[in-house]
C-alpha cells in the first residue's frame, strides 16, 4: 500500500509542475516517472486527488494522449474540467482539447531527471 501511495505523490508533484494554459498526457506522466506502462494508475492518482487532500492537484491539466477529457466525469461536474481549462485559455471542442499540440507540456522535456 505505501508504494501505491508514493507512486500517487509522485504524479501529484508532477501535475502541480504543469504550468496554467499547459496540458499533459497519462502517458506522458507515467514515462516522466520511468513506469512507462502504468497510465492507467496516473489516471486512478488524478481520480483519488479529487477525494482527498490533494485539493492543490491541477487534475483538469491531464488528459489522454488524444487531448481528449476522459477524466471529466471525476469532477464535481462533467463541465468542471472544461471550465478550469478554458478558464486558462485552451479552448476544447466536444470534450476534446483544441491544437492538442500547441497546448502539450511534456515532463520528459520541460524537468529535469
Amino acid at each position: 500500500m505505501k508504494n501505491h501511495e508514493d507512486f500517487f505523490q509522485n504524479v501529484y508533484d508532477v501535475v502541480r509542475l504543469i504550468p496554467k494554459g499547459r496540458v499533459t498526457s497519462y502517458g506522458a506522466i507515467a514515462k516522466y516517472l520511468g513506469t512507462a506502462r502504468s497510465s492507467r494508475m496516473v489516471g486512478w492518482a488524478m481520480n483519488a486527488a479529487h477525494s482527498s487532500r490533494q485539493n492543490d492537484v491541477p487534475a483538469h491539466r491531464v488528459v489522454n494522449r488524444n487531448g481528449e477529457l476522459t477524466g471529466k466525469h471525476h469532477f464535481s461536474t462533467p463541465f468542471l474540467m472544461k471550465e478550469l481549462l478554458e478558464k486558462e485559455g485552451i479552448k476544447v471542442v466536444k470534450d476534446k482539447i483544441k491544437n492538442f499540440n500547441k497546448h502539450f507540456w511534456d515532463p520528459m522535456k520541460e524537468l529535469e531527471l
